[in-house]
Formats: C-alpha cells, structure tokens, sequence
C-alpha cells in the first residue's frame, strides 16, 4: 500500500487528463520513502451524478483518498499527503485558472490485521523494489 482513489466530477472529463493526473500521483508517491513502490496503486472513478454548492452544474471537484497501513507516525504521514496535495494543486493549477474545482484530500489508515494482501507485483520489478 498505498492506495490513491480519485473521484471527480463527470464535468471535469474534457478539462482534466485523468490519466496524466493519475501518472503524476503515482510519480510522485514513488519518491515519498513511506510509500512502497511495489504497493502504490493509483485509480481514477468519474462520478457521474453531483449537486455541488449554489446547485449550477459547471462545479466540479477532485476529491482524492489515500489509504494506507497503519504504523506510520503522524508527522511523516503529514509531510507524505503535503507533497502529494502540492502535486494535486500543480497539476490543477491551469484548469482551476477557468473553471471552479473544489480539490480535497484525506489520508486514512487501514488496520494490518483485517486488509490481507497477496500478490507478485515485487518479483517483476527490477530490484525487487
């Protein structure tokens, strides 16, 4: 783990390149040393109905949700999601410029123990990262 789930409103699917956003997530998490580049997942879901602040259709959000496990201490998970937020806010910057997005994030821990994990991602990177 981690986990990177992105949501973003529908009306936003012409504006944002959703694949480059998840790239940038990802390129970034790689460089963070609290994230295992074996674990790092990134994925994107449109939602397809909202109802956002005055009700006019033309806002739209990213709200991006990192889970991970537990044990890291608070101050290193604070640095980790500052640096991945930044990486939000730059990449939104020139759409923000012309269309009102509301950007949010939330980092939440998963308990060991109840979220088993399996998989041979590690085998086939170089490096064995």
């Amino acid at each position: 783990m981690p986990h990177f789930q992105i949501e973003y409103s529908a009306n936003l699917e012409t504006t944002i390149d959703m694949g480059a956003l998840c790239e940038a997530i990802r390129a970034k998490a790689a460089t963070i040393d609290t994230f295992p580049i074996a674990g790092i997942r990134v994925r994107a879901t449109r939602v397809d109905f909202v109802a956002m602040a005055d009700g006019d259709p033309k806002h739209g959000f990213i709200d991006l949700s990192i889970r991970l496990r537990e044990g890291r201490p608070d101050g290193v998970k604070r640095d980790a999601i500052d640096q991945i937020f930044a990486t939000l806010k730059e990449f939104m910057t020139p759409a923000m410029a012309s269309h009102s997005i509301a950007l949010s994030a939330e980092m939440r821990d998963i308990n060991a123990e109840l979220s088993p994990k399996f998989g041979t991602i590690r085998d086939h990177l170089e490096n064995n990262v």
